[in-house]
């Protein structure tokens, strides 16, 4: 038996005695953050929440299996913040529907929720009605036509079924009763009702696709409500991305079990106050390259060179060389020379140990 065929779904139930602690360590460590956040000025703020929703989009799409292009994030999302940042380039249009996801569902987080807004949401992270190879239905609820959603892994022959959702016939009348409680229901503190409702949705499965995608937009939108503020500097699907195993694991756990969640609810509570803690690396980047700026500021750089620099301060994968720097800049490789070259010469960079065609440059 799955946890909606339960007689009394969805009213769950659990122990206050066993959470009160943990949300009120969240509480504080919300509290503490924002307080910090609001001691930074305007730029320092705005390159932060650029960070954290850079990544949080991110890590969400990872979590499902598809990795974005990181650039066309951070520019996706520059654009739509107003953010004047150098090095913009174009972004896909399936980064784009992410992005204006995960905008809407935090900068209009107290807006109500509404099967529109979700098939909105839906349509954005399919334009095109197909995930990868698969046409799907979009911008609707699930129709079942190929039999019922399950959550499977294992190869074929040998599937291990973690989950079935509801049928279809019953998710409108499911939906409704979600959406009615999302914006109706005041009795819970949001922290909490962040973790009832992502537990709900991804219970109720309600798309063909996206479904956990929609379900840490609405997470968000939660926890936005419960800051009060559109700000995000902490990414919970961040973190969920790192303890990705122990999610699914307390997710199947828990939709096999009893309307008791106090186990889903301790979890989901102990990786938000991880993920509130993790922030100290954002903040500590981003602090780190205001300083290199401020150090730098009167020496002439030119727009390739803080172009790469930035790639640098926020953590470039791999080894950079003259022919990444010629490719990322959109310059010739005698250009990307001459670039790397002056900024050996003003100290600003410095050679990698190994040497020859490997040759390969870091930040002093």
């Amino acid at each position: 038996m799955y946890i909606y065929e339960q007689n009394r779904w969805p009213d769950f139930i659990w122990n206050s005695d066993e959470l009160i602690s943990l949300l009120s360590n969240v509480r504080n460590l919300q509290g503490k953050l924002l307080g910090r956040m609001e001691a930074l000025g305007f730029e320092l703020k705005s390159e932060a929440l650029l960070t954290t929703l850079t990544l949080d989009v991110l890590k969400s799409t990872e979590i499902e299996g598809e990795i974005l292009n990181a650039d066309q994030v951070r520019s996706s999302i520059a654009r739509r913040l107003g953010l004047n940042i150098s090095g913009l380039i174009e972004s896909d249009r399936n980064v784009d529907g992410v992005v204006d996801m995960m905008i809407d569902a935090t900068q209009r987080f107290n807006d109500p929720l509404s099967e529109e807004r979700l098939f909105g949401w839906h349509s954005l992270l399919f334009p095109s009605g197909r995930s990868g190879m698969f046409k799907i239905t979009a911008g609707s609820w699930r129709k079942d036509e190929k039999g019922p959603m399950q959550v499977v892994s294992g190869a074929i022959g040998k599937e291990k079924v973690h989950f079935q959702a509801p049928a279809a016939e019953l998710l409108e009348k499911e939906m409704n009763r979600f959406i009615e409680w999302f914006n109706k229901n005041t009795k819970n503190d949001y922290v909490i009702k962040a973790g009832l409702a992502h537990l709900r949705f991804v219970t109720l499965h309600p798309f063909d696709d996206g479904n956990g995608r929609i379900a840490r937009a609405l997470t968000d939108m939660l926890l936005a409500r419960s800051d009060m503020s559109s700000q995000r500097f902490y990414s919970m699907s961040a973190q969920i991305r790192l303890q990705r195993k122990e999610y699914y694991d307390i997710l199947e756990k828990t939709q096999k079990g009893n309307l008791d969640i106090t186990n889903w609810l301790k979890w989901f509570l102990i990786c938000l106050t991880n993920a509130l803690n993790s922030t100290d690396l954002t903040l500590e980047k981003v602090l780190a390259k205001s300083l290199f700026w401020k150090k730098y500021n009167e020496i002439e750089i030119n727009q390739r060179q803080k172009l790469m620099l930035n790639k640098l301060l926020e953590g470039f994968e791999g080894q950079l060389t003259s022919k990444k720097w010629a490719k990322i800049s959109g310059c010739s490789t005698d250009t990307a020379l001459r670039d790397i070259q002056d900024l050996l010469d003003k100290n600003i960079l410095e050679k990698n140990p190994a040497g020859g065609r490997s040759t390969s440059y870091k930040l002093s």
